[in-house]
């Protein structure tokens, strides 16, 4: 059943593999056979020159001949092409390929540009081929275009290529269109091929072996040189095109080279002096050929046929002596290479054909060819790869048999180790749990032999922690019902971990089983009484006291009498009642180890029957992950600690210390980064981040993300902390008020005093709701929780924030609606509306609406949201088409009220908190406001 099952699979493999080489067919199909939509679509705006050329003879006579085209003209004659340029001339550039030749444009006799390396290029007797561009505004409508093209070989004379009409742009995206493909394509060779070399050399220092793919590397990197030089955009990618140009020479004479290389290492040097011989006439060839370019007796492109014939004949022997190979080895990996390389050859042959016929491909089929010789070159290399490490495991399996087991079992328990010591509050947990549970099993009367072996399952038993993350199982604060659920997961992963070990004797049903409950009601399988292993049941009473017993982040170690209450209510429920019983009489007979937190006991892990000890490596291992761990989880912006490292590290201090827990947070940020942009929020943020560095030397700070920040200072009092706060406050003030950009960035904070008996997810929510009710009640400011709870509260007017407002409105800058507009759009509407005032001497009001909470009330946020969409409705209804609203805070409301009788506004507001009152029938939410004539200071109640 189960090989029909993978041979239904592997069908469905084949199938998809047929599948998508049938669909990029059809796409390449498309690409090369369908029809050219882009051309249609820029059809009308062609940048092809449609004017008439007229051929001026040396003897005096003209033809009209077409463009583009070849004619009989003997090399080293100029060709005059004479042109009328259109009437309504109105584009910016004539331009034409050169094709290795000199080039002069004139317009109505005036040169305009002149194109000769003459003097730039280090050998040769033609100038590199190239696009030349000759400008022409409207000013040459109807004037004559006059051309003269220069070449000294035979090759390209009497070429003439298609000259062009348009903006430079346009034509260089027309030539792209038409060329670029072949550039991506050699660019993309060049780097296949340096990878495939460095791959070789990389693959040759490991195994200490030649690869061969080393060779086909330089095959590549010499063809795609070739393709670029080829590229009609070469003069786009280097500054001396020259250079490229006679490099793509050199490259087609000098790549018998690597290929006889590369055949002479695939044959294991059976042929080694024939193709020797064949490398050494490719080299006097390129000898002889630059030596003939230099004195400028013949250009390469001359002789290049030469270098062509010695290519063709290298590859063809190459393919012969290939082929005799391939005969007398039965290797699957050189048939395929023998395809490949017959595919590749065949490729390169229609290159150099197509070299004298069409000059548009460009080393394409080179291209190709090599791709296909890559691929299946790793395959050959990939088994080579695969034959070494076959041949070194068989010996590393030999070599290694007898103590494979127990260095299993050894790397495991040091990875149980290793995943403890990342947290200081579970080190030592999985041996406290099997010292634990070993004087259990000897109390049941289990043999020296079953009880070691249940040690050793308790030493994994929690080995699945390592697929849950850090940041949950560090988690200071209650967990979610979703991380609940994921942690849960820890024993079937570490029972996966596990299924493959049989040196254990139930060490998977105790990783696995380890929580599951006497009544049921455990995970993950909710067993129940004897259906739970034994050694799970076990492993569970010992593994429940040592975590009541245990300092964790989010409390401290609970008193004896507490957890031995604990353990006897939940006997039948939680636990085995035998087992029960045996572990509190051990608890009544003070028989249970006390572990000293100070003493290296617990962290030891001696196991003198598995000389397993956890060594200097094992520390430094554990130090390294920490450190790269915690590196990621520092704000890169601010350099403070991120949530998930700076609550657990603030926790960690709350235990420690007495002090106040400070929820900061900056007001406005998002009005900023609205206004001016991100960067000047980032600026300010990080401006506060270093505040705070400063503000807890002693202490940590952390930021929660957005604008939110966490601070502890430990053993501060209420008096010092408040003075502290205040310094920050001040200085950040004073930081802020010059730059215009940050100037609106204000801070609040909710604190609340906490001692080391305080769990830290209290002290958090208690800061939390301190934060909020300043945010309600004005900001810019920091409030104790203690306050709260005492209704010791007194919260200065926002007058001032309404200053603020007024003052960053001014200085800021579309309407659509009352509510249905963003502050910046206000801000704009507001600048309109004070220019308004100016000149036409009307007046216009600004308020700002508040909604407060009754004193004593901490309502939660959907009562919120419901009272600030009422107050939203009671707006929209009662508020003039002429007034501009907008939301501006979590609690608060601005208003342009525009040419109202001043004596009227109380008037105004009482209708719509009258229409509020109407809509909403919860009482703990009082809208009060307040106002300010747009062209005063002081706001008015």
């Amino acid at each position: 059943m189960r090989e029909k099952f993978f041979a239904l699979g592997k069908g469905k493999q084949y199938f998809f593999y047929i599948l998508m080489v049938a669909i990029f067919g059809w796409f390449l199909f498309m690409q090369f056979f369908g029809k050219n939509e882009r051309a249609i679509e820029n059809a009308p705006n062609s940048v092809v020159y449609t004017g008439a050329f007229t051929w001026e003879k040396p003897d005096g006579t003209s033809d009209e001949i077409s463009v583009p085209g070849r004619y009989d003209i003997p090399k080293g004659e100029t060709m005059v092409l004479v042109s009328q340029l259109p009437d309504d001339l109105n584009e910016s550039s004539i331009a034409l390929r050169s094709s290795l030749q000199d080039v002069k444009l004139y317009v109505d006799n005036d040169l305009r540009v002149s194109y000769s390396t003459k003097e730039t290029r280090l050998a040769g007797k033609n100038s590199a081929s190239r696009y030349i561009f000759c400008p022409v505004s409207s000013d040459d409508s109807g004037k004559e275009l006059r051309i003269e093209l220069t070449t000294y070989t035979s090759n390209y004379s009497g070429v003439v290529n298609t000259v062009y009409c348009g903006d430079k742009t346009d034509i260089w995206l027309s030539i792209f269109n038409d060329h670029g493909l072949e550039t991506f394509i050699a660019f993309f060779i060049l780097f296949a091929g340096i990878v495939t070399i460095l791959f070789s050399f990389a693959l040759g220092i490991v195994y200490r072996t030649n690869f061969d793919m080393e060779y086909l590397g330089w095959c590549m990197v010499m063809g795609s040189v070739w393709m670029i030089g080829e590229s009609k955009m070469r003069q786009l990618l280097v500054s001396n095109a020259s250079s490229l140009s006679s490099l793509c020479f050199v490259m087609i004479m000098l790549s018998p080279i690597p290929v006889v290389l590369y055949a002479d290492s695939i044959q294991k040097h059976i042929h080694h002096k024939l193709y020797a011989c064949i490398g050494w006439i490719a080299i006097f060839n390129f000898t002889v050929c630059s030596v003939l370019a230099i004195t400028r007796k013949a250009d390469y492109i001359e002789t290049l046929p030469a270098g062509q014939i010695i290519l063709a004949c290298t590859l063809l022997i190459v393919f012969i002596q290939l082929f005799r190979y391939m005969k007398t080895t039965s290797n699957g990996a050189d048939h395929l290479l023998l395809l490949g390389l017959m595919f590749s050859i065949l490729c390169i042959l229609i290159e150099v054909v197509s070299m004298y016929f069409v000059v548009s491909i460009s080393g394409l089929f080179i291209g190709i060819g090599m791709l296909v010789l890559l691929f299946v070159n790793i395959v050959r290399t990939m088994k080579k790869i695969q034959d070494i490490e076959r041949l070194r495991r068989r010996t590393e399996i030999e070599k290694n048999k007898k103590q494979t087991e127990k260095m299993s079992l050894q790397m495991m328990q040091t990875l149980s180790t290793t995943i403890e010591a990342k947290n200081e509050y579970t080190r030592g947990h999985s041996y406290r749990v099997a010292e634990y549970s070993a004087l259990i099993a000897e109390e049941l009367g289990w043999a020296p032999e079953e009880v070691q072996n249940l040690k050793h399952s308790a030493y994994l038993h929690d080995i699945g922690k390592i697929g849950i993350p850090d940041s949950i199982l560090n988690k200071p604060s209650r967990l979610t019902d979703e991380e609940y659920s994921l942690i849960k997961r820890h024993t079937v992963i570490g029972a996966e971990i596990l299924k493959d070990v049989t040196l254990i004797p139930n060490v998977i049903a105790v990783t696995r089983s380890h929580h599951e409950r006497y009544d049921g009601k455990g995970y993950p399988d909710g067993l129940s009484g004897e259906k739970i292993p034994i050694h799970a049941r076990i492993v569970a009473m010992a593994d429940s006291y040592d975590a009541m017993n245990s300092r964790r982040i989010y409390r401290n170690s609970l008193p004896q009498d507490v957890i031995y209450e604990e353990i006897r209510k939940n006997r039948g429920l939680q636990f085995d009642p035998k087992i029960t019983d045996i572990f509190l009489k051990l608890m009544d007979e003070n028989r249970l180890p006390v572990w000293d937190s100070d003493s290296a006991a617990a962290d030891s892990y001696n196991f003198p029957d598995m000389q397993l000890t956890v060594s200097k490596f094992i520390s430094d291992v554990v130090t390294t992950i920490k450190a790269q761990e915690d590196s990621k989880n520092y704000d890169f912006l601010t350099g403070l600690p991120m949530r998930n490292l700076g609550e657990r590290l603030t926790a960690e201090l709350m235990q420690q210390h007495n002090g106040c827990l400070v929820f900061l947070d900056m007001d406005n940020l998002k009005k900023i980064n609205d206004i001016y942009g991100h960067t000047a929020g980032d600026r300010a943020l990080k401006l506060l981040g270093n505040m705070l560095t400063h503000y807890t030397e002693n202490g940590i700070a952390c930021r929660l993300g957005g604008d939110e920040f966490l601070l502890f200072m430990p053993d501060v009092t209420h008096d010092s902390v408040s003075e502290k706060l205040k310094k920050l406050f001040q200085e950040f003030h004073s930081l802020v008020k010059n730059d215009v950009e940050i100037q609106c960035a204000t801070i609040s904070a909710g604190l609340c005093m906490c001692t080391s008996e305080d769990s830290f997810e209290d002290c958090y929510l208690k800061a939390d709701k301190a934060l909020y009710y300043v945010k309600q009640n004005g900001k810019n400011q920091f409030f104790f929780y203690q306050l709260i709870e005492r209704k010791d509260i007194s919260i200065s007017s926002v007058g001032k924030d309404l200053n603020l407002i007024a003052d960053s409105l001014r200085q800021s800058g579309s309407y659509h609606g009352a509510l249905d507009l963003n502050y910046r759009d206000f801000a704009r509407h507001y600048e309109y509306l004070s220019q308004l005032m100016i000149r036409s001497q009307c007046h216009c009001y600004l308020v700002m609406v508040t909604m407060t909470t009754a004193s004593g009330t901490l309502p939660d946020i959907e009562a919120i949201e419901q009272a600030l969409e009422y107050m939203e409705q009671s707006i929209r209804q009662k508020i003039r088409r002429v007034d501009i609203c907008t939301r501006y805070s979590s609690m608060q409301y601005l208003i342009i009220l525009f040419e109202p009788i001043e004596t009227k506004i109380p008037n105004i507001m009482e209708r719509i908190f009258l229409q509020y009152y109407r809509l909403c029938t919860d009482h703990d939410f009082r809208p009060t406001y307040e106002y300010i004539s747009m062209s005063e200071k002081a706001p008015k109640q």
